[in-house]
């Protein structure tokens, strides 16, 4: 894909403050990045401690550059008063800020919502934490790896009888990340008719809770406690990775028509009228006989042979590809899922393209992740510093 920097965006115009580190929040603000807003990476002195993670070279590093591309970056030092008050500048002229700081901390510095909308109403002020804003645990730290847990992913995730894992993504970092974008467009929106700002509250946990849909309506329906199902589909039957010859891969049978054409496809119509099979109901509740016959079936010839004779007859299907699979698939390129970006440090590196494809205003990443303060000066004269004050505040490393 070829970035067009004359094609309007979605969010053209929207100044974004990112006051955010590691993923959930830097995730958010890229998201609206792509989406054509004007995102400031505002960094401590050390750097967002993405910085820091494997293959980096000095401060940058591909872990920074995927959450972090598009945006442009301040250094600012918020234990000093300058430093706040530079923020407060930037806050001023903004349509958006993004916080991922524990619940306070912030408010402690004279930067909490209050605080930021009385000088700009129309803030739309959005903070993504572990648990969220309130509640008995609004004070503690989130990570993924623990609101996994806390929100009873990881309960769910893995096989029967096995200890516990997580999911093998940071969905609730992802996940909080997301809902904050969502958030924030609903409070733009909101904005257009009001015209006036608002927060937006939302955390890793609630992310977690949130995404359990199955499981909540499981439990909601009086139908027990969920428990892991390794790659099973709670709701449906067959859902799941079935052994071939020489691995594994995924049919998703969920109806009764679909069923019936696995069984035509695998050699025994019959499965689809005996009782324990004849609707989804009695199938999940056979699920492990069913799965057993199917694997007995499918344990005879290898992945490639199931794979054509399953689409052949209409079946979704698919293979379990890893990640160098993932990268290489012709479908995926065809998506721009995997575009190049030219990084100054790191040199031409591919990255991940946006999901979302929109015909009129599309999303498309721009330039790369900035370099540690990159645009100090330019920001600070946007905002009406001179270059003296610019001097003093380099001097005092206020800024860097």
């Amino acid at each position: 894909m070829q970035v067009n920097d004359t094609m309007a965006k979605p969010l053209d115009g929207v100044r974004v403050l990112d006051l955010t580190q590691v993923m959930a929040g830097p995730f958010c603000a890229m998201l609206l990045c792509d989406m054509g807003a004007d995102v400031i990476k505002v960094e401590p002195p050390g750097g967002d401690s993405t910085r820091g993670m494997p293959g980096a070279i000095g401060t940058d590093s591909p872990s920074f550059n995927a959450v972090n591309r598009g945006k442009r970056g301040i250094v600012v030092d918020l234990k000093q008063a300058d430093g706040v008050e530079v923020v407060r500048r930037l806050a001023a002229r903004a349509d958006v800020l993004v916080e991922n700081y524990r619940p306070g901390a912030l408010e402690k510095r004279g930067l909490g919502y209050e605080a930021l909308r009385a000088i700009r109403p129309e803030l739309v002020y959005a903070s993504v934490s572990g648990y969220g804003q309130t509640g008995p645990d609004a004070a503690k730290g989130g990570f993924d790896l623990v609101a996994q847990g806390v929100s009873g992913l990881m309960s769910v995730t893995g096989e029967a009888r096995r200890p516990p894992v997580k999911v093998g993504v940071p969905i609730t970092d992802l996940g909080a990340g997301l809902f904050a974008v969502t958030g924030i467009l609903a409070a733009l929106l909101a904005r257009d008719r009001t015209g006036r700002g608002q927060r937006v509250d939302t955390s890793l946990v609630d992310a977690g809770v949130a995404l359990s849909v199955w499981e909540a309506t499981q439990f909601f329906s009086g139908r027990g406690v969920p428990e892991p199902l390794g790659s099973a589909h709670r709701m449906n039957a067959p859902y799941e990775a079935i052994r071939c010859a020489d691995g594994y891969l995924t049919i998703g049978a969920a109806n009764d028509r679909t069923f019936e054409r696995l069984c035509e496809a695998l050699g025994h119509p019959e499965w689809a009228s005996t009782p324990e099979f004849a609707d989804n109901a009695a199938r999940v509740r056979h699920r492990e006989a069913l799965a057993e016959r199917i694997t007995t079936v499918m344990a005879s010839e290898d992945r490639q042979h199931w794979l054509g004779l399953l689409e052949r007859h209409k079946v979704p299907c698919g293979p379990i590809n890893d990640y160098a699979e993932v990268m290489a698939d012709p479908h995926v390129r065809a998506r721009d899922l995997v575009v190049k970006t030219d990084h100054p440090t790191l040199g031409r590196i591919d990255t991940l393209g946006t999901p979302v494809k929109l015909s009129d205003t599309p999303l498309e990443p721009g330039r790369p992740a900035p370099t540690l303060g990159q645009h100090t000066d330019g920001l600070l004269a946007e905002v009406g510093y001179t270059e003296q004050e610019v001097l003093r505040l380099r001097g005092a490393r206020t800024v860097g």
